[in-house]
């Protein structure tokens, strides 16, 4: 075998750091938080114990990290399903052109480049405005969907550049309606990346900061519960919360791709069962 070339493991080494970066604050919170009664919020650890964790289940003197989380979960789960819905009903729509379709597709877009921030306060002045209440299950459920629509409707506009026709035609041949056909043929197919689409909803809402900063109203969501925790906490209490989040964060990551998974053997399942139909 051919000795690998000095980049070779330049590249290795490169790519090692990178993930040492990315990664390295996570883990650096992690181990601070399994720290010892006595212990404060830097290096050196004393003690190692899981204090911390049965501290962040008892009463809290300051916050209110389990309402947060709460609302947190639950709002995500919203953005989640509304993504989905309106992202595949999107994918459906800009198949086939229509008056002002590439207008819209750049106004869909537009969202995703405009500051945070901005989106924030537009939509917390334009709930005021109106008289209406200023709350993280309207004004701050509104402003996360500018930030999951446009990414699961790209994603849904790729799907169904790729998708191939001839499935439908098949099933109108055989005298599916056009609901039957979407229900029965073209979800099953596209059912891996409504999955992707559902996973981007509801991460991108569980941890939003900015666009639901100043459209949450009087109850916080998690990361904004997080924060201020920020500046009146300081005891490894916060870093096991940060690694109760991060756990929580990676099952459901872990969850929608165990569906996926899923979601691919059902199909490669019905596929190989038709295909012996036919045999």
């Amino acid at each position: 075998m051919e000795p690998r070339p000095r980049s070779f493991y330049l590249l290795t080494a490169f790519f090692a750091l990178f993930i040492l970066f990315l990664y390295g604050p996570t883990i650096t919170i992690g181990i601070l938080s399994f720290q010892g009664e006595g212990g404060g919020l830097t290096f050196p650890m004393r003690g190692v114990s899981l204090y911390w964790f049965y501290d962040l289940f008892e009463q809290q003197a300051v916050g209110d990290i389990w309402g947060s989380f709460r609302r947190s979960f639950t709002l995500g789960l919203m953005v989640m399903v509304v993504t989905v819905v309106v992202s595949v009903m999107g994918g459906l729509a800009f198949r086939k052109k229509f008056p002002g379709s590439n207008i819209l597709f750049y106004l869909i877009v537009t969202s995703l480049v405009i500051p945070s921030i901005l989106i924030s306060l537009g939509v917390g002045l334009l709930f005021s405005q109106s008289g209406l209440d200023v709350h993280w299950s309207t004004s701050g459920f509104g402003s996360q969907l500018t930030w999951t629509l446009p990414f699961g409707l790209l994603i849904m506009f790729a799907v169904f550049n790729r998708f191939d026709k001839s499935y439908e035609e098949a099933a109108r041949d055989l005298g599916a309606s056009p609901w039957q056909t979407l229900r029965h043929v073209v979800l099953p197919i596209i059912a891996p990346s409504l999955i992707g689409v559902a996973l981007f909803g509801f991460t991108l809402s569980y941890d939003e900061f900015a666009r639901t900063l100043l459209t949450s109203g009087s109850y916080n969501t998690l990361p904004l519960e997080i924060y201020g925790m920020t500046t009146n906490v300081t005891s490894p209490v916060l870093y096991a919360l940060g690694t109760l989040t991060t756990l929580f964060s990676l099952l459901i990551i872990g969850a929608f791709l165990a569906f996926a998974l899923l979601a691919n053997r059902r199909r490669a399942k019905a596929g190989s069962d038709a295909g012996k139909g036919l045999l």
